[in-house]
């Protein structure tokens, strides 16, 4: 190994130098795989890798562009801009014209592009000068140019699985010229399974960990212990505070308390705070779930969910974690209602369209006398004076909209007691009206 390789970090050496070396990402590099044939028989089209950090989206643009026997040139979009992009398109032009041979055109985190960035390569993708690859970890349905996205083929690679890593440890182990082999390490097997683990389906942190390792292990063993000591901070998880892992893991902890599963949403929740979520962002959301999807069902649900966030702001953690576990939980296990939500919504709706009619003049209040003489609160019966503290057949929607019902009790909690109550009361509105 060269003194430059030797510098190189192990993640980069390491890097397989044929797709049958590859690991992971079988659903598509599989056989017969679309992506797999049309590496094997030469055929370049534009796409974009969306996956977490580590799983192999700038090697595979790579091999895919050896395979091809076409240039690969590569800009990272957080460095480059406009000006970058058109020297690479000037250098495709000119590779095309001398060895007229087709050139990849690599963009390492694409979503960092602007909307002119992102156009400035559309004529040149049309034309056939450059094949674009992308390499994102955002949702390109929200980070790229509908213009763009139209133009290419979205893959999505997925997060390396605990076995893959171990495949690629071992390999880095036993490989004399580009890994660690000529150190003679041992890897004692705890060791493997929890550097395989902490990866979290990251093989470039996994490589990397490992050759940190490597440097620390004075009697040539990587035990558990010596990883201990690597993992400092102990944040081992996959979490972006504000991409798509958050986006995700919060769906999905919002998803199983409406389920009614407790298990499923502690789970989501405390794979948050291993991550690092704010718990206050959880509290938050948490007080919705119990407005949204729990409602009058079990009005108990609301007020545990601020309980909760209160806790967390008093006491902060680990205590205001274990409140917030505590309304999850409940909530998952209460009774259901979106009744309230679709109410609102409905009503909403209804507000938007209906343009700002008049409050009718009986509703009106009448505190001077120039307002009683415009007969602002005429005719207005006071409930508590009524039978059952309830004005039969009263009206309190615009006088030009006629009554609605947005909010319908759901047969659940306490809301069908609600739902009799009203019943009664709508069947006394109906009698009243009759009796006009």
């Amino acid at each position: 190994m060269s003194d430059i390789e030797e510098f190189r970090p192990l993640a980069d050496r390491m890097r397989p130098a044929t797709i049958d070396a590859y690991i992971g990402q079988e659903h598509i590099l599989g056989n017969e795989k679309p992506l797999r044939l049309a590496i094997e028989q030469g055929r370049l089209h534009s796409m974009v890798f969306w996956g977490p950090p580590g799983t192999g989206k700038t090697t595979l643009a790579r091999l895919i562009t050896k395979s091809c026997d076409a240039q690969f040139l590569s800009v990272s979009a957080v460095l480059s801009g406009v000006k970058d992009i058109r020297a690479a398109i000037e250098q495709a032009k000119q590779y095309r014209a001398v060895y007229n041979k087709d050139t990849v055109l690599f963009v390492d985190e694409v979503h960092r592009f602007n909307k002119s960035q992102q156009d400035a390569f559309l004529p040149f993708v049309e034309d056939g000068t450059i094949t674009f690859i992308g390499a994102t970890t955002e949702n390109p349905s929200f980070e790229l140019n509908n213009a763009l996205l139209s133009r290419v083929r979205v893959y999505v690679l997925k997060s390396l699985k605990s076995e893959d890593i171990k495949v690629i440890l071992q390999q880095a182990l036993d490989d004399d010229v580009n890994g660690l082999g000529k150190q003679k390490l041992k890897l004692e097997d705890d060791a493997l399974k929890k550097l395989s683990d902490v990866a979290d389906g990251d093989a470039r942190r996994a490589l990397n960990l490992f050759e940190i390792a490597s440097d620390l292990a004075e009697d040539g063993i990587i035990t558990e212990s010596l990883l201990n000591e690597v993992l400092v901070d102990g944040s081992l998880r996959r979490f972006d505070k504000g991409g798509e892992a958050f986006y995700d893991q919060i769906s999905a902890l919002h998803k199983s308390v409406r389920g009614s599963n407790p298990d499923a949403a502690l789970y989501w929740f405390v794979r948050m705070i291993d991550g690092g979520v704010d718990p206050f962002y959880v509290a938050r959301r948490v007080v919705r779930m119990a407005s949204e999807d729990i409602g009058n069902a079990d009005p108990r649900g609301l007020r545990l969910a601020l309980d909760a966030w209160e806790t967390q702001e008093r006491l902060g953690s680990p205590e205001g974690e274990l409140a917030i576990a505590q309304a999850i939980v409940y909530l998952a296990c209460a009774a259901k209602s979106n009744a309230v939500y679709s109410a609102f919504n409905t009503a909403m709706q209804d507000a938007k369209q209906s343009g700002s009619l008049e409050v009718p003049l009986h509703l009106r209040n009448a505190p001077t006398k120039l307002m009683k003489s415009l007969d602002y609160g005429k005719d207005y019966r006071y409930a508590h004076n009524e039978d059952d503290a309830y004005a039969a057949g009263e009206h309190y929607f615009p006088d030009d909209m006629g009554d609605r019902e947005y909010y319908h009790p759901v047969n659940r909690g306490l809301e069908i007691k609600i739902a009799e109550k009203l019943a009664m009361l709508r069947n006394m509105d109906k009698e009243a009206r009759k009796a006009k």
